[in-house]
């Protein structure tokens, strides 16, 4: 689904969402509440500029509306890997950009985000997992590394790491393995409005994601073993 069947599902005509290169921004009007909209689309490269553009709208609502909900509309590839963007430190720019969605949060924004079409690497963690909750299209793309690379980072051989995919969700792209680990809260289709203000009335603000993977079966551990350092 393009941003502009989504906004249109999602909305109807009651927004003013307008797309600058690869980022989404604006407002958009739910029953009779205004949301500040942020996002990016054509599988965007997440650069310098990009992350910078997505963190000034973020900022700009916490300063001239607080308490304004935020929803991130996420399609990424990843950073973009250009020499110029590392050289300018471009994890420092990403970190802005999920600090900034972190600050909204903590500063009683309440932020949801949806994966409608692709979500890769670093791109999705600092602006799809930093929301309060994340939620995605049954048909979007999911994936934080790809197992060639794991397989270079992790010394573990790429057969392998195929192997473990296919019973394991920590090791498999796709986005059932994400909500089976709760990194995806779930899925939404029908009614795209009716699941938004659902999203957005949910008063729990703790973060679930470990017990929705233990619950799930896709992150057996990682709550258990949380609640023990807590414990500690």
């Amino acid at each position: 689904m393009n941003w502009q069947a989504l906004t249109q599902a999602l909305f109807g005509n009651e927004h003013s969402i307008e797309r600058k290169g690869d980022v989404l921004s604006g407002t958009a009007q739910l029953q009779g509440k205004t949301l500040t909209v942020v996002g990016t689309t054509e599988h965007a490269a997440i650069g310098v500029e990009t992350a910078l553009a997505q963190a000034k709208a973020i900022l700009d609502t916490l300063q001239q509306h607080p308490g304004r909900p935020i929803l991130l509309l996420v399609d990424t590839q990843g950073q973009r890997l250009r020499h110029r963007d590392e050289l300018l430190c471009i994890n420092r720019y990403m970190a802005h950009m999920g600090c900034c969605v972190d600050l909204a949060r903590r500063s009683g924004h309440r932020v949801v985000a949806l994966v409608y079409d692709q979500a890769l690497s670093g791109g999705f963690i600092t602006s799809g997992l930093m929301a309060d909750t994340c939620h995605a299209l049954p048909e979007a793309e999911i994936r934080v590394m790809r197992l060639p690379a794991m397989s270079r980072v992790t010394k573990i051989a790429e057969d392998v790491l195929e192997a473990l995919s296919l019973s394991n969700p920590v090791f498999a792209p796709g986005v059932e393995n994400y909500v089976a680990m709760g990194g995806i809260a779930s899925l939404w289709s029908g009614d795209l409005q009716a699941r938004l203000v659902a999203a957005l009335a949910d008063a729990n603000l703790r973060d679930e994601r470990a017990a929705l993977g233990a619950t799930r079966g896709g992150r057996k551990l990682s709550a258990e073993v949380t609640q023990r350092v807590l414990a500690a």
